[in-house]
C-alpha cells in the first residue's frame, strides 16, 4: 500500500513536470507563443531544471533541446525511484521503462492537446487559448487533413489523430514488451 501512495505521488509529480517541459519544447517546435499567463506557469515551473541544461546543451537546430533532455532526466527518475521501491534495480528496466514512460507522456500530450482542440471548437472557438491551441495542433492535423477532406462541415481529422496516436502508443509499448 506505501508502495502504491508513493508511486503514485512520484508519477503525479512527474507527468506534470513532464507536460510541462514538454510542452515548453513543442512551443518551440511549433513557434507558437503562449498566453502571458501559461507561458508563466510553464516557465517558473521548468526554469530551474532548463537554465542549468542549456549551458551543457544549447539549441541546436532551433530547437530547445534542454527541455526535452528535461523531460527525459524526470522520465529516469521517477523511474529510478518507482524501480529502487520495488526492490527490483535492473539498469536495463530503469533505461527502457524510462524511454516507454517519456513516448507515453509524448502521446498523452499529443492527445489532450487534441482533446482540448476539440472541446475549443465545439464549445467556445472564442475563447483566448483557442487559437493557441489550434496552432499546437496544426501539425498533427493538416497532414491527415491532406488524406481526409472534411465531410458535412464536420472535420474528422481529430478522431484519425486520436486513432493514429493510438495506434502508435500501442505499437511502442509491444516494442518496448519485446525488448525488455
Amino acid at each position: 500500500m506505501f508502495y502504491n501512495i508513493v508511486f503514485m505521488i512520484v508519477d503525479t509529480v512527474a507527468s506534470v513536470l513532464a507536460g510541462a517541459l514538454l510542452l515548453r519544447f513543442w512551443m518551440q517546435v511549433v513557434r507558437v507563443r503562449p498566453l502571458a499567463s501559461l507561458a508563466q506557469f510553464v516557465f517558473q515551473l521548468t526554469d530551474w531544471l532548463v537554465r542549468p541544461l542549456r549551458r551543457l546543451l544549447p539549441g541546436m537546430g532551433g530547437y530547445d533541446w534542454a527541455s526535452m533532455i528535461g523531460a527525459l532526466l524526470v522520465a529516469v527518475l521517477a523511474t529510478l525511484i518507482e524501480v529502487a521501491l520495488s526492490g527490483q534495480l535492473n539498469a536495463q528496466a530503469i533505461v527502457f521503462l524510462s524511454m516507454l514512460r517519456l513516448i507515453t507522456w509524448v502521446f498523452y500530450g499529443l492527445t489532450g492537446l487534441l482533446l482540448l482542440g476539440a472541446v475549443f471548437s465545439w464549445i467556445n472557438p472564442q475563447a483566448p487559448m483557442a487559437p493557441f491551441i489550434q496552432a499546437l495542433n496544426e501539425p498533427i492535423l493538416r497532414p491527415i487533413r491532406r488524406v481526409i477532406p472534411m465531410i458535412g462541415n464536420i472535420d474528422l481529422s481529430p478522431l484519425v489523430a486520436f486513432v493514429l496516436l493510438r495506434i502508435a502508443l500501442q505499437l511502442v509499448s509491444s516494442a518496448f514488451a519485446l525488448l525488455a
